[in-house]
C-alpha cells in the first residue's frame, strides 16, 4: 500500500511539486526571517558581548539599553572601588562623535574611550597593530568594517579605499591618527566604532559636566555577583547589572519599544498561512482527483485505517522534502550574506521551529483530505 501511495502522489507531477514548493516557500520564511530577527536582537547588545572581561556593569539607573547613555560623575568610579569584593573597577565612555574624513566628509562614529593603564572594555581581535599602540599620541583604533565601508575614502572607480593605519582623522577639531584595525561584532545601528583611551576620549567628546558612561567591575574570586551587585546599588544608589543581567534588559527594550518584532513575526505568520492555503488546497485537489482509486481500494477490502496512512504517508513525503528544501535554502541564504551587513543568525532551535510549522501544515493538509476519503463509499467506482 505504501508503494502505491507513492506512485498516487508522484503520478501527478503538477500538483506533487507545486505541494513541495508550498512547503519549501513556508519553510523558507520560517527560518530564514527568524533567522534575521534573531540576528537584529544580537546585535543590539553585541558591544556588551564584545567587552567580555568585567562581571557587572554599573550606571545610571535611568539606562534603558546599551545605547541609552546617561554619564555619572567620575567620583562614582572611586566609591565602587571601595565596595568590598570588588578586584577592580574600570571607567568606560561611549557616546557618539562625527569623525571628518580627509575629503571633508563626516561620518557619525561611536567613539568609545578605554581606561589608559589597563585598556579593559578594548576590541575582541586586532587584525593590524596592537591594543597597547592607543598609548601613543593621538591614536586610535577603528573597527574593521567601518574602516572599509563608511570611513573609507572614494577612489577613482567610486568604490571605497579602506582606511589603513597610519591615515588620520579629525575627531572634535582634534586630529586622530589610526594605529590599529580591529574585527568586533556589529552594532545595531552599525555606526562605525573608534577606540581610544579615556582621557583621549574626554577631549574628543563634546564638553559636558559629566562624562563616564559606564563602570565595568570585576568580582574578585570566590565573591557571589549578585551579593555584589546589591552592595554597589546599596552604596551608591546606581544600577549594577550583570552581563547577561544587562544583555536581557537591552533586549527587552528593543522587543517592547520597537517594530521589530511585530513586523517580523508578520512575515512568518503569512508564510504560515501562504504554505498551508497552497499545500492544503492543492493536496485537497490531488485527493479529490484520485478517489476512485481511494475507492477501488475499499472495495477490494483496504480499511479506513490502512487509507489514512496512506494519505499520511503522501504527507509526511512532501513534507519532509519541503522542509529540507526550505531550509538548505535558508543556510545558502546566510552563506551567501555573511560579508555584508545584513544581521543572520541561524540556531539550530530554528530547525525545530521551521520543523513544527511545516509538520502542523501537512496535519492541515492531511485532515482537509482524510475526511473525504474516510466519508467515500466504495460504490463510487461504479458511478459513471
Amino acid at each position: 500500500m505504501n508503494y502505491i501511495a507513492l506512485k498516487m502522489l508522484m503520478g501527478d507531477r503538477g500538483k506533487y511539486l507545486g505541494i513541495v514548493m508550498g512547503l519549501t516557500f513556508a519553510s523558507l520564511i520560517m527560518t530564514q526571517q527568524p533567522a534575521i530577527f534573531i540576528g537584529i536582537m544580537m546585535r543590539t547588545f553585541s558591544f556588551i558581548t564584545d567587552v567580555g572581561l568585567p562581571d557587572i556593569w554599573v550606571m545610571d539607573p535611568k539606562v534603558q539599553f546599551i545605547d541609552d547613555v546617561k554619564p555619572l560623575q567620575d567620583m562614582e568610579l572611586y566609591r565602587v572601588r571601595g565596595i568590598e569584593g570588588v578586584e577592580w573597577a574600570m571607567p568606560l565612555y561611549k557616546g557618539l562623535i562625527k569623525a571628518r574624513l580627509t575629503n571633508g566628509n563626516f561620518q557619525t562614529c561611536n567613539l568609545i574611550g578605554l581606561d589608559d593603564a589597563t585598556l579593559i572594555g578594548g576590541p575582541p581581535e586586532m587584525l593590524e597593530g596592537r591594543l597597547e599602540d592607543l598609548r601613543r599620541a593621538d591614536a586610535v583604533i577603528v573597527d574593521r568594517d567601518g574602516a572599509v565601508e563608511k570611513l573609507g575614502m572614494p577612489g577613482p572607480d567610486g568604490q571605497p579605499i579602506p582606511l589603513k593605519v597610519g591615515d588620520t582623522l579629525e575627531l572634535n577639531d582634534r586630529r586622530a591618527i589610526v594605529v590599529g584595525i580591529a574585527r568586533n561584532t556589529r552594532t545595531f545601528q552599525s555606526q562605525p566604532v573608534i577606540y581610544t583611551t579615556y582621557s583621549r576620549a574626554m577631549l574628543y567628546a563634546p564638553r559636558e559636566r559629566k562624562l563616564l558612561s559606564f563602570v565595568l567591575v570585576k568580582a574578585k574570586p570566590g565573591t557571589d555577583l549578585m551579593a555584589l551587585k546589591t552592595r554597589i546599588q546599596d552604596t551608591t544608589g546606581l544600577a549594577a547589572y550583570t552581563q547577561a543581567e544587562f544583555k536581557r534588559l537591552t533586549y527587552t527594550y528593543f522587543m517592547k519599544n520597537t517594530g521589530i518584532p511585530i513586523n517580523f513575526g508578520m512575515s512568518v505568520l503569512l508564510g504560515f498561512i501562504v504554505g498551508a492555503a497552497i499545500a492544503g488546497q492543492t493536496f485537497y485537489s490531488f485527493t479529490m482527483e484520485n478517489l476512485r482509486q481511494f475507492g477501488v481500494l475499499k472495495a477490494m477490502g483496504a480499511s479506513n485505517g490502512t487509507l489514512l496512512r496512506m494519505i499520511l504517508l503522501q504527507a509526511a513525503l512532501v513534507g519532509v522534502i519541503g522542509y529540507g528544501l526550505g531550509v538548505g535554502l535558508t543556510s545558502l541564504f546566510g552563506w551567501s550574506m555573511r560579508n555584508t551587513i545584513l544581521a543572520f543568525k541561524f540556531p539550530w532551535q530554528l530547525l525545530l521551529f521551521s520543523g513544527l510549522g511545516v509538520t502542523l501544515i501537512c496535519i492541515f493538509a492531511a485532515l482537509v483530505s482524510i475526511r473525504k476519503v474516510i466519508a467515500l463509499e466504495p460504490a463510487v467506482v461504479f458511478k459513471g
